[in-house]
């Protein structure tokens, strides 16, 4: 009997690649050094994508594979896969939530300590020599017991906020509708919500509606004390403007994970002092990346035996 047939859209784990390998026939549509003419030949038979959130499923790619039932997303984000072309064909789309929840708030606290508390300038500090010949690093800010926003509720923000809570925060969030958070402040206003943050964390699935949701008016509500952390989506953030607010001090500083077009960056942004940057690792931990993999892989067996989705998303 012959294997089921899947585009693979970028690489994987070799634990994840090997059990993929052996279980269906896949197509390294990243290795094809002409990705149309590749397409065009091996269209046909495609019956799933196997994709990373990171590269999703342009409109163009669904089109070419018109017997496509499924999309396997290697990751949590599904703003780069063309849902409205999935839906219209009936194609079903899994992601894989849950499984990352935990590391990427992990990521996201320490962004924030290690920011307030400026722990890599310090670390640079004793290392250059400059704690014995100029004597103890400066002062820095208290990080616990301030006040907190977070935009966006979802899992990811409502680890966020369960962790800040150990700090004796006061916590305060933005989403289209109040939840259920005893203790904590729904404040619908993107702008009210960070005039009232010392720490803003974005926690925004990204979406139409959600672009540039953290715009100049936005980061200027939060202040020359105040602080944005985004372990989202870059596209949640107008980086021209953060750039700009961090540049003339309207903002405090920032801590990034994500940026758009990276790995390659805006060149203003490794010259700004007040900004922690991270190279999109808020689920790059052994144990999730494992789990992630094995998610996507059981929502491909479930759907070509018929089942529903584990995790669908359309």
């Amino acid at each position: 009997m012959s294997k089921i047939e899947l585009l693979q859209v970028g690489s994987y784990p070799d634990w994840d690649q090997h059990p993929l390998d052996q279980t269906y026939q896949m197509h390294r549509y990243f290795d094809a050094p002409d990705r149309s003419a590749f397409l065009a030949r091996v269209g046909g038979t495609i019956r799933g994508i196997a994709t990373r959130g990171d590269l999703g499923a342009p409109s163009a790619m669904i089109a070419a594979l018109p017997r496509l039932e499924v999309i396997a997303i290697y990751g949590v984000g599904y703003d780069s896969v063309d849902l409205n072309a999935a839906r219209a064909r009936g194609i079903v789309v899994a992601n894989t939530p849950d499984v990352l929840t935990g590391d990427v708030a992990d990521l996201a606290i320490g962004m924030w300590l290690s920011q307030r508390r400026r722990m890599v300038e310090a670390d640079a500090w004793v290392r250059s020599g400059d704690w014995q010949a100029k004597g103890g690093f400066p002062i820095t800010r208290r990080a616990f017991g301030k006040t907190a926003g977070i935009l966006g509720l979802g899992r990811i923000g409502r680890a966020i906020g369960e962790r800040l809570a150990g700090f004796g925060m006061a916590i305060s969030y933005g989403s289209r509708t109040a939840k259920q958070t005893p203790g904590w402040t729904h404040v619908a206003d993107p702008v009210a919500l960070a005039a009232a943050s010392d720490v803003l964390f974005v926690a925004l699935a990204a979406t139409d509606a959600t672009r540039h949701i953290v715009n100049a008016a936005v980061l200027n509500a939060l202040g020359p004390e105040g602080m944005l952390v985004n372990i989202s989506r870059a596209a949640n953030v107008d980086e021209a403007a953060l750039i700009a607010a961090l540049a003339d001090g309207t903002l405090g500083s920032a801590a990034l994970d994500v940026f758009d077009g990276e790995p390659a960056l805006n060149p203003a942004f490794p010259t700004l002092p007040n900004l922690l940057m991270q190279p999109h690792i808020g689920s790059a931990t052994l144990e999730t990346r494992k789990a992630m993999g094995q998610l996507v892989r059981d929502n491909l067996a479930a759907h070509f035996a018929g089942k529903p989705l584990l995790t669908p998303v359309v």
